[in-house]
């Protein structure tokens, strides 16, 4: 048996899942029926959704589930073919515009995932040896592919402590002004904490240094609109690229890339991402024009899940969880060890007459001895499913001596 086989087939009878699924304990891949609403049938459990980044409840919203039907009589189900040649159909091009206006930027690249957005992107910009890339700490698994992936030599990547200024100073000295690029989240997916924008381009400009801003789980959720974190702190002429994705307040699947039309023109014609993959589905692009006739009009629904995150980080943190720095819909609830805080997540799931899902998150995506249950918010969230959600936890947490 060929070498790979054998490593496959050892994980599959030893690995960590396995011993995971054995003692009872393994979170994942549980099954919903249905639609993706504060409460959903899984598996046999009725659950209160705390893992969706379903944000604003629009993958559920009869208005933009009529516009994605509409575009399939219009336009079929797929183009068959990468943006390049001949998968761009009206409808991309119409939702770049819309995006880049919407974010206020000269232009805009619309890809198939955030993930490809994000390993095409970063990488097609670090295309130079003598560049060199300046990177959060707890910055997103796709950003630090997407660096691995850049052309510049090995010595050239600087990571910096999570949102810290000084250290990112620290960095930033040892760049030669002019090379540099900085690279963070403007929403932490983790902890729900904010970059420190406004810090941050005060030493880019000091720098001499570009910034690339990952604003998936902000979009939707801050600035005015939900036009994210550069709008929440009104620098949006500061921030030179903005990248952001379709499956969190969109409530499809997607990527894109705001910038000017320079950078945008290098990413279509460099970022191998989108070279060779097929485009976004035209249902998928519906879904966000859709989405955005809504969010330009109403800011009821962003300010709903705020309100709604608001009240659970109070009642969390007054329960006795560690809560951490978050200030937006994503709420961490800090455990510590990775067995203890697998462990809780089935306590919450099984029980009963209902559980809560929410995300185990574990080494190696945190820190060890940081390990975390994630939870997230939806704007749909009633009141009294608020109450139920903090007596649940309440009550587990205290009988699994988590609080």
């Amino acid at each position: 048996m060929a070498q790979f086989y054998k490593k496959c087939d050892k994980y599959l009878r030893f690995g960590e899942p396995t011993l995971a699924k054995k003692t009872g304990i393994y979170p994942y891949f549980h099954k919903i029926t249905g639609e993706q609403n504060p409460i959903v049938q899984m598996d046999e459990n009725q659950v209160i959704m705390l893992g969706s980044n379903n944000y604003l409840g629009m993958s559920t919203n009869l208005e933009v589930k009529k516009a994605a039907q509409k575009a399939i009589e219009d336009y079929g189900v797929g183009s068959t073919g990468s943006r390049l040649l001949n998968g761009t159909m009206e409808i991309h091009v119409e939702l770049e515009e819309r995006l880049a206006k919407f974010f206020g930027t000269e232009d805009c690249v619309v890809f198939s995932t955030g993930m490809q957005a994000n390993l095409g992107s970063i990488s097609a910009v670090l295309s130079e040896k003598d560049e060199w890339v300046i990177s959060d700490q707890q910055n997103h698994a796709s950003i630090i592919d997407g660096i691995k992936l850049g052309k510049m030599e090995r010595s050239n990547k600087k990571i910096y402590a999570h949102n810290d200024m000084e250290d990112l100073e620290r960095c930033l000295k040892e760049v030669p002004k002019g090379k540099g690029l900085i690279v963070t989240d403007g929403v932490f997916s983790m902890e729900g904490d904010i970059v420190k924008l406004d810090e941050l381009v005060d030493l880019a400009e000091d720098y001499d240094a570009g910034i690339y801003l990952d604003d998936a789980h902000s979009v939707g959720v801050i600035g005015p609109h939900g036009r994210g974190t550069a709008a929440h702190f009104d620098l949006v002429d500061k921030v030179g690229i903005t990248m952001g994705t379709f499956s969190k307040s969109f409530a499809t699947i997607g990527g894109y890339i705001a910038a000017n039309e320079a950078i945008c023109n290098w990413i279509r014609h460099k970022a191998r991402s989108f070279i060779f993959s097929a485009s976004p589905p035209p249902a998928n692009c519906a879904t966000v024009l859709a989405v955005l006739d809504i969010i330009e009009k109403d800011e009821s629904l962003r300010l709903n899940v705020l309100d709604v995150a608001h009240k659970m980080r109070q009642a969390l943190s007054s329960i006795g969880y560690n809560v951490g720095d978050s200030s937006t819909a994503i709420i961490p609830l800090i455990v510590g060890e990775d067995r203890k805080t697998l462990k809780f997540f089935k306590g919450l799931f099984n029980c009963k007459p209902m559980g809560i899902f929410s995300n185990p998150v574990v080494y190696p995506a945190t820190p060890k001895g940081r390990a975390l249950m994630r939870t997230s918010y939806i704007a749909t969230m009633t009141e009294a499913i608020v109450d139920d959600a903090i007596q649940i936890f309440e009550d587990v947490g205290k009988k699994m001596k988590v609080i």
